[in-house]
Formats: structure tokens, C-alpha cells, sequence
């Protein structure tokens, strides 16, 4: 072949190469941001508006979808069938410990009805969350946890939109000694044990908009649910309102070494129809749990290699690792089943409403669930906690709206609310003198999660431009009225030991957000709409 030959070849290819068309690019897919009705929380939902506004300025077709709270957790939890979801965590005393919220990251709770819904997968961070897990040394398990929110944010898998001031009230003329806690301000698990009436009725009387998804022990994914249930399910330790471990149904919790806990009942518990409460109902209880397809408490029954009966009132735990909050948080958040009845149960999250055993040998007796209007419980009398009880039962009733809350409190149909005032609310509150006003900080916050398992948020540059497309500080500013803060992480600042306070931050930067964009090779066609 000549030269000449040879550089006419060139030329054709160069020719060639020149007029071949560009790459066709295509356009981002459509997306849904699932939220609450405007009237179970005006907060969610006026946050996804928002939000959907600057993804469209972005370029992306966003639609917003309300739903009823069950059906969202539904289509959140146990069907992973989501595109992106507002919902919130709630700062329960059991998560001021690290353990649940670094879970909700965890590959491994990725599964149907677990805490990881989006479907994260970090292979490092779950090797840390291992670590931290087993670390008992408290400033070395330190160092771990704040090392995993340095992994995990820039992934933005996840986006805290803020961490919620627990803005909530009581009437004063009928009940006094209410307690709030950190997190749970006054719906926690302590103030019915330790209200004390002021006048002839002794049935406190609570209000809120939500009720719990069901009261089934192994399908229930609400902390709805589980504020109502753990009332009249004991568990083996109880968290006090210092947020101090307390044996309850255990008489002891003895470690033998890091990966040996031996435990001990208080003698003569009975469950709710009479039965006597023994170790066999322990053993029973973690292993059906360990067995089930319930994932709820996966991460805090993780550790459990085995649980064998020791005696007629002892149980030893045997665990697969060390667990650094295994005796404070794991022994105290599952509930003690009654053998009897629940053995016999082979698909325990298939049951009815009316199936669902409801016998515990908690404080309160669970009595009537009329759902979407009332719930009540009575208190126990055998109970070993009954001589400290004032109240002879706790009452939940179920209203439309946060308004209609309200109105309750004010005409004195209720004795406290269950959920936060709104904004507007706070300052009529504070001028009745027959209400007190609490205000706690809240380590649990609201939350955006994309299921990055689905185009677009596969991608981690969509979703580190979507996080910076949304504007947090308005949402505090206006939603809230300035009760709260933006979010940085799912450790919140309030859990200062914990709290990685030098994470990346997403700033509302719609520039930067097309930059990132841009950098990922993302353009723009003629309508503005983002492809690639």
C-alpha cells in the first residue's frame, strides 16, 4: 500500500468520525416524592413541595404523592415501593445509643421491612458498624461511630432535613408530675406510670392524629405502635427517664464476659390471663423473634448466637460477637411473648386484627383498639410496679388533624397531647393558664430517603445534587418557626458525645448542584429537562 493510499485512508476515517452523530442522551426518569396528608402533618407535607420545586428548577419532573401514614409506611417498609420518602425517625430513649440509627445504613437491614429501606450498600460502613458495635472501650467505639457519618454523607443516601424541637402540652388543672423526656417529651412510657391526678378521675386521657400501624408484636414498624404496646408488654430492662438501664421483668443482668450474659426474673410475674411468667417464655420469646420474618429488630438481635434456659426463672445469652449495647438496649426493647399463646402461631404477621393475642404482663392490660377513634388500657393490679401507679387507666384518643388536637386540649377532652404542636398553636397554648407548654431538643429527625436501588438515585452525584436542592433552612425558618435545626446527620447534635459535628454539609446551592451534575456528565436538553 502506498503512502499516498495510505493518508487517503486516514483522511476517510477522519471524515468519518466527523460526521458521526452524538451519543442520543436520555432524559432522567420521572420521580415521586412520597410524604404525609397535609392534615396528619402540614410539616411533611409543605416540605415536599418544596423540595419538588427546586428538583424541577433542576431539570427533574417531580410529582408529589400524600398518603394516609399506614399506607406510606407500607409502601416505605414492607414493600421498599418508593422512589424518595419523607418520614421521620423518632429519638426513642433506646436510640440516644448509636446502635439503631447507624443501622438504618446497614446493607444487611436492606430487607423487606427492615430499617434500611433505601437500600444503602457500603461494604466499609458495615464493617464499622460491626466494629462499633463490639467496641466496649466508649472513646474508641466514639472515633467509630463519627468515622461512619464521615463514610456515609458524602454517598448522600440519606438526607436529615432537620432535627424537630418536641413541642408539646398538658392540662394542669388535672394532672401533675408529667415528666418529659428527652426525645419523647410527655408520650413516653413513664408518664402514665408516674402522672398523679389532681382531682376525682384517675383515666389520663391522651390526643393524637396517629395511631400505631397495629398492634401486632411482630409485624408493627411504627413507633406508634410500639409507644402504645410497650405499655403492656414488659420488656427485661426498662430505660429510666434519666435514660439509665433498670431491671424490670429481670431481677439482674449479670455479665460472665463479653459475649456471655446471664439473666434472672423476678419471681411470681404473671401474664395478663393468669399464666405464670417464666424462662421458658424468654427463651421462647428471642428465638420466635430470631425466627420470624419480622425484621424490625434485626439489628438488635444481631448479635445473639443462642438463648438457653438456666433454671426455672434464669436465661443465659450467649452472642455470637461482643455487643457493647447489648444488656442496656437489646434486653430492653424486646417484648416478653407468652409462649402459650403465641407458639402455636406459624405466620405471626399474617394474623387478623381480631387474631392478634394482646396478653402481656406489663403495667396496663390492654383492653380496646376501635381503630382510627380509641384505644384504652387498664392498669394492672398484680403488677410489681402497680403500688407506684396513680392512674387506673390510659385512654388514646384518635382525632383527624393536629387541629383537632388542639381543640381536645383546650376544652379539656384530653389531658396531654401525643404529637408536637404545630407553630401556630404554641403561643395560644401559652397564654391559657390551664395549659403547660414542654419543649425538648429531639435526637430523632425527619428524613428524605431515596431508594437507591431506582434510576436516578442509583446514581450518588444525583443524589449529591438533589441534597443541595433543597432548602432546609426554609423549611426551619418558615415550617417551624425556627423550632428546630437544619439536619447534618443521623446522629443528631443533641447527642453531642456522639454527633460528628464536622460531617460534609448540603448547603442550598442550586449552582453547585448543576455543577456536581455537569462534573457526572448530566446536561440539559432544549426544555430544561436534566439527561443523560
Amino acid at each position: 500500500m502506498t503512502r499516498k493510499t495510505i493518508l487517503a485512508g486516514t483522511s476517510i476515517l477522519a471524515l468519518g468520525a466527523v460526521a458521526m452523530p452524538a451519543v442520543a442522551q436520555e432524559r432522567v426518569p420521572s420521580v415521586e416524592i412520597f410524604t404525609t396528608t397535609e392534615s396528619y402533618d402540614p410539616i411533611r407535607y409543605e416540605g415536599a413541595f418544596i423540595i419538588a420545586e427546586a428538583w424541577e428548577e433542576l431539570g427533574v419532573d417531580v410529582s408529589v404523592r400524600p398518603m394516609e401514614f399506614s399506607t406510606l409506611l407500607d409502601r416505605f417498609y414492607s414493600e421498599q415501593d418508593f422512589d424518595a420518602t419523607i418520614l421521620g425517625w423518632s429519638g426513642r430513649v433506646d436510640r440516644l445509643d448509636p446502635q439503631f440509627f447507624l443501622g438504618t445504613l446497614d446493607s444487611r437491614q436492606a430487607e423487606l421491612g427492615a430499617n434500611n429501606p433505601g437500600g444503602y450498600d457500603n461494604p466499609d460502613y458495615d464493617a464499622l458498624y460491626d466494629a462499633q458495635g463490639a467496641e466496649f472501650d466508649i472513646d474508641a467505639r466514639q472515633q467509630i461511630v463519627q468515622e461512619m457519618q464521615d463514610l456515609y454523607v458524602p454517598d448522600a443516601p440519606v438526607v436529615v432535613l432537620f432535627n424537630r424541637d418536641e413541642v408539646v402540652a398538658y392540662n394542669n388543672t388535672t394532672f401533675e408530675n408529667m415528666n418529659a423526656m428527652a426525645g419523647e417529651a410527655l408520650y413516653s412510657e413513664w408518664v402514665p406510670m408516674e402522672a398523679q391526678p389532681l382531682g376525682e378521675r384517675a383515666t389520663l386521657r391522651i390526643g393524637g392524629p396517629q395511631e400505631p400501624d397495629n398492634v401486632n408484636p411482630l409485624a408493627s414498624t411504627s413507633v406508634w405502635g410500639w409507644k402504645w404496646m410497650r405499655l403492656y408488654y414488659d420488656r427485661l430492662v426498662r430505660l429510666s427517664p434519666d435514660v439509665e438501664p433498670v431491671p424490670w421483668a429481670a431481677s439482674s443482668v449479670d455479665p460472665v464476659d463479653d459475649v456471655t450474659i446471664d439473666v434472672t426474673l423476678r419471681e411470681g410475674m404473671t401474664f395478663h390471663d393468669g399464666e405464670p411468667l417464666t424462662a421458658e417464655d424468654i427463651v421462647f420469646t428471642f428465638n420466635y423473634y430470631m425466627d420470624s420474618d419480622y425484621n424490625y429488630f434485626d439489628s438488635y438481635l444481631a448479635a445473639i448466637d443462642s438463648v438457653e434456659q438456666t433454671g426455672d426463672l434464669s436465661v443465659r445469652f450467649n452472642l455470637s460477637e461482643p455487643s457493647a449495647p447489648f444488656a442496656t438496649i437489646t434486653l430492653s426493647q424486646i417484648p416478653i411473648l407468652p409462649q402459650h399463646l403465641w407458639e402455636g402461631i406459624e405466620n405471626p404477621g399474617d394474623l387478623t386484627p381480631d387474631e392478634i393475642p394482646t396478653v402481656g404482663s406489663g403495667p396496663f392490660v390492654f383492653d380496646r383498639y376501635d381503630r382510627g377513634e380509641f384505644m384504652s388500657i387498664t392498669t394492672n393490679p398484680d403488677h410489681f410496679h402497680a403500688d407506684e401507679i396513680a392512674v387506673d387507666a390510659v385512654e388514646f384518643l384518635i382525632y383527624a388533624d393536629a387541629e383537632g388536637v388542639f381543640t381536645a386540649l383546650q376544652t379539656g377532652q384530653i389531658d396531654m397531647t401525643a404529637w408536637r404542636l404545630e407553630p401556630g398553636q404554641i403561643p395560644l397554648a401559652e397564654e391559657n393558664e390551664e395549659l403547660t407548654v414542654v419543649s425538648v431538643p429531639d435526637f430523632g429527625y425527619y428524613h428524605m430517603t431515596f431508594n437507591t436501588r431506582r434510576e436516578p438515585f442509583d446514581d450518588r452525584a444525583v443524589r449529591r445534587a438533589l441534597s443541595m436542592a433543597m432548602d432546609r433552612e426554609r423549611m426551619v425558618n418558615v415550617l417551624l418557626d425556627g423550632r428546630g435545626e437544619v439536619g447534618t446527620s443521623i446522629i443528631a447534635p443533641v447527642n453531642a458525645f456522639w454527633h460528628n459535628a464536622f460531617v460534609e454539609r448540603f448547603d442550598y446551592d442550586l449552582d453547585a448542584a448543576r455543577a456536581e451534575l455537569e462534573e457526572a456528565g448530566y446536561s440539559w436538553d432544549d426544555d430544561g429537562r436534566l439527561q443523560r
